[in-house]
């Protein structure tokens, strides 16, 4: 007889809230120089190169490991690593914070960055591990997805908010506090889980994965502000092939980091793909939103980030009533396909911006990440539902890098239309610098004398509105014909319940000390 898998008591609940700290902070940190940079700058004095390093260390590092450290957390524990990762990430923080060079700055940034890359897939598996009840399942990672998103908006605007008060090292001390807690706490509340029969680590899988992700997120990064620079197209084209060579290692080798098993689970290459797509939808917005915000509108860098929380109100409530409908008897496909649905409306919104439009702008972007998060919630809670929690950590680890490469793409891709429909719009007479994006037009105006400046700006602008306008909708005709494909690709498909055993225990080696 088939017995319902147990509910998750205080105890797990609490210890969500306890996982929740870490995530944040990794959210947060992409964001997080966003106002310190001008400090860092005049009291370090990097050069330009130490500059972009400072900024782009920590997304790089973060994304190439995340395969790998998935794969390790299933070998030597999720608990274990999640909490060297928390030791990593404070004693970087630390660092940071204290740093007197350029030099120990960008390496400390990217020793956050590899604990970055452990604590996400650590946490996601960790979610699975100890919400066995599919309802509760669905709900936990709802809070997850929404935490990890409202995450990259809040360190904006943490950080304007402690520069202005503090010092430019005060944005990295914020974390000690959550990272002291998570290591205290820990131990104590959350379960220790593996797999109980790895097989021997693939070393060579680890040059190979991070060969395959940096120079693809790298060249997709840089294409929006320089264009399609044969450095970056090669950059792009040399990834791929890695990507061929780590794949093609994975399906051959003995004992692969990323298990060929992983797609046959019944739904994950779909929840994959797609989340991947909804990732594309919202990092190819942010590219648009926050220039429109500064340049556009006005907005000084602290005003535009404090505006642009406003959003997050809708976003709070989108994963849990997606979570409720499904439980309710919705189709899983009809939900996420309204959600892109809603995702695309809110591109819509955006496409019919004016010059001088914040309140529609802001209700463009709240209705689109709402959409999103809707999909991403219930496409991570499918796509580690359908593998054996044994396989969570490289579960995770494949959902966060298709994230990393959505948003790469979609700041590339649609970045790229705006671009090119900016530079169609401006006018012929107008500077070459002008000419190529809506931060170099500004510049030579503010050094134009009287209305030659002014008529060069409000030109400038009206072709950067143009362009997020053709970018918008562009980006909603991807998101519904991402939905189209998820009515169809995910139609039937169910979540099965876990039935426990008497051995569960073992097959995981799951239990609160870990032993």
């Amino acid at each position: 007889m088939t017995t319902n898998p147990p509910r998750a008591g205080r105890r797990e609940w609490t210890a969500l809230s306890v996982l929740m700290l870490p995530l944040l902070l990794v959210s947060m940190d992409v964001s997080v120089l966003y106002f310190a940079i001008p400090e860092i700058s005049a009291d370090l004095e990097p050069s330009g190169t130490q500059q972009l390093w400072i900024f782009d260390i920590y997304g790089f590092v973060l994304a190439g490991l995340l395969v790998t450290m998935g794969a390790v957390g299933d070998r030597v524990g999720r608990r274990r690593l999640l909490l060297v990762g928390a030791a990593a990430f404070g004693a970087a923080s630390l660092l940071a914070a204290y740093a007197h060079s350029a030099e120990t700055l960008i390496a400390a940034r990217a020793v956050l960055g590899v604990g970055g890359a452990t604590l996400m897939p650590s946490t996601m598996a960790l979610v699975r591990t100890m919400f066995t009840d599919p309802a509760q399942r669905a709900k936990a990672i709802g809070l997850w997805s929404g935490v990890m998103t409202a995450g990259i908006a809040l360190g904006s605007v943490m950080s304007g908010v402690l520069v202005e008060h503090f010092w430019w090292g005060s944005v990295f001390l914020v974390n000690l506090p959550a990272m002291a807690l998570l290591l205290v706490l820990g131990p104590v509340l959350l379960p220790e889980s593996k797999n109980p029969s790895p097989g021997r680590f693939d070393l060579l899988s680890v040059p190979l994965s991070m060969a395959a992700v940096l120079p693809v997120v790298y060249g997709l990064k840089e294409l929006p502000s320089e264009g399609w620079n044969v450095r970056y197209v090669m950059a792009i084209t040399v990834g791929l092939l890695f990507a061929a060579l780590f794949v093609h290692r994975q399906r051959t080798t003995v004992s692969p980091m990323i298990p060929p098993a992983l797609f046959r689970g019944h739904g994950f290459s779909p929840a994959l793909v797609l989340n991947t797509v909804s990732a594309f939808g919202m990092m190819g917005s942010a590219f648009f939103t926050t220039q429109y915000l500064q340049s556009v509108l006005g907005k000084s860098a602290l005003e535009a980030a404090l505006w642009s929380l406003l959003p997050s109100v809708l976003i709070g409530a989108a994963a849990p009533v997606a979570a409720l409908l499904v439980q309710r008897g919705a189709e899983r496909a009809y939900v996420v396909t309204a959600g892109f649905v809603i995702a695309a409306c809110g591109y819509g919104l955006l496409a019919l911006a004016g010059t001088d439009s914040l309140w529609p702008v802001l209700a463009a972007c709240g209705v689109m990440a709402s959409g999103i998060v809707i999909v991403m919630s219930l496409l991570t809670d499918l796509a580690l539902s359908s593998v054996p929690v044994e396989r969570a950590g490289s579960a995770s680890s494949l959902l966060e890098t298709g994230t990393e490469f959505g948003g790469a793409l979609g700041m590339a891709a649609l970045g790229s239309i705006g671009t090119a429909v900016y530079r169609h719009q401006m006018p012929d007479a107008a500077p070459a610098a002008a000419r190529e994006t809506l931060g170099g037009a500004l510049t030579v105006a503010a050094e134009l004398p009287g209305r030659a400046g002014d008529a060069l700006a409000t030109a400038a602008r009206e072709a950067f509105t143009s362009g997020m306008q053709g970018a918008a909708i562009a980006g909603a005709v991807v998101l519904l014909a991402a939905g189209g494909l998820a009515a169809v690709g995910l139609r039937h498909i169910r979540i099965r319940p876990e039935a426990p055993t008497e051995n569960a225990g073992q097959a995981d080696t799951l239990s609160p000390s870990g032993v």
